[in-house]
């Protein structure tokens, strides 16, 4: 069982991780001024727009309605996480969907940040993915 203690508290980090990036991503998106563009009219430009998609919205609340859900995803992937390593490790060891399923979202929020963000999401993204990724494998063995 010592492999086992070692995946439950892998899939804790990994998930305590993201939780914790997503709980920042919201607070940023809606205590600070973090996401706005550092050129005001951007940010003007942004408000004043709407996408061809439709005018009901604004480019502007378009993202700050990405960025919120964004974070919730997060919050909720890490959530579900959590929840299952802490209280139903069960279904993890019996379950190699459930598993890997965390490895394999870790790793496309890693592309993702790989190729559109920057650094400290990077970080945290890959110590995640790697904690599930860690996580998983000790569950195969």
């Amino acid at each position: 069982m010592p492999g086992a203690m070692v995946a439950q508290a892998l899939f804790v980090v990994g998930a305590a991780v993201l939780g914790l990036l997503g709980a920042l991503h919201l607070a940023f998106t809606f205590f600070t001024p973090n996401f706005e563009a550092r050129n005001p009219a951007t940010s003007a430009a942004m408000r004043a727009d709407h996408p061809r998609l439709t005018r009901r919205t604004s480019l502007w609340d378009a993202w700050v309605g990405f960025n919120a859900s964004h974070s919730l995803g997060a919050l909720l992937f890490a959530g579900v996480y959590l929840l299952l390593a802490l209280g139903h490790m069960a279904v993890l060891r019996d379950s190699v969907a459930l598993a890997w399923l965390a490895p394999a979202g870790g790793a496309a929020y890693l592309a993702i940040a790989v190729r559109y963000w920057f650094r400290t999401p990077l970080i945290g993204i890959a110590v995640a993915t790697a904690c599930f990724t860690g996580a998983a494998l000790m569950l195969q063995l």
